[in-house]
């Protein structure tokens, strides 16, 4: 037996429930602006981020309704987003307070910064992963808006890093679940994509 939602006829924030319940675990783009009106630094997590091209690089989130974030990036055309590390759980989450305008995320949750190399809003310092990018284009569907940024630089730490390559069980990132529950990486699996001329049937008959 299954249950039927229909959107048409659900209030718009129980379905919402319902999706970010659904669709998990969703990485978390810690995204770090700057604000040219109130000359501030902000930073504020968004749940609805993946990478959207690999040639050019480019990554994409969306913002739920008309926040700071998005503002200063149509306002800058720049951006970074800073990977979220169990490390900073508090802050993180401290960070998607609904501050005043003009408010340093930085300043008033007591993350560390650090420059970045090609634009001008700051990387979170304690991350171990930060894209630095440049607005790509946005789309607006229904409430939300869709930032699609061009990856110009990025930087790891070393600490996160076997052989150059970045360790999942080093970076520790967050995800986003339903209601206020976040979610960590627990066990990790490995298994290699299968080439059809090494095809041996479906997974239960092997």
């Amino acid at each position: 037996m299954r249950t039927d939602f229909d959107p048409a006829a659900m209030p718009r924030n129980e379905f919402y429930k319902l999706l970010t319940a659904v669709v998990v675990p969703r990485p978390i783009a810690w995204v770090s602006t700057y604000d040219p009106y109130s000359d501030s630094a902000n930073l504020a997590p968004h749940s609805f981020f993946t990478i959207a091209s690999v040639a050019p690089p480019v990554v994409q989130f969306s913002s739920v309704g008309r926040k700071d974030t998005l503002r200063n990036v149509e306002a800058t055309g720049q951006f970074v987003v800073n990977l979220a590390p169990e490390g900073l759980f508090e802050q993180i989450n401290d960070t998607g307070t609904d501050f005043p305008h003009g408010v340093s995320e930085f300043e008033a949750a007591g993350v560390g910064s650090e420059p970045s190399l090609r634009v001008k809003p700051l990387r979170v310092a304690g991350s171990p992963v930060a894209l630095e990018c440049e607005v790509h284009t946005t789309l607006g569907i229904g409430d939300a808006t869709v930032v699609f940024g061009r990856v110009v630089h990025a930087v790891v730490s070393q600490e996160a890093l076997v052989d150059g390559h970045p360790e999942i069980s080093r970076m520790k990132p967050l995800s986003r679940l339903g209601k206020d529950e976040w979610g960590t990486v627990g066990d990790v699996r490995e298994i290699s994509r299968i080439r059809h001329a090494d095809w041996r049937g479906p997974a239960g008959d092997r």
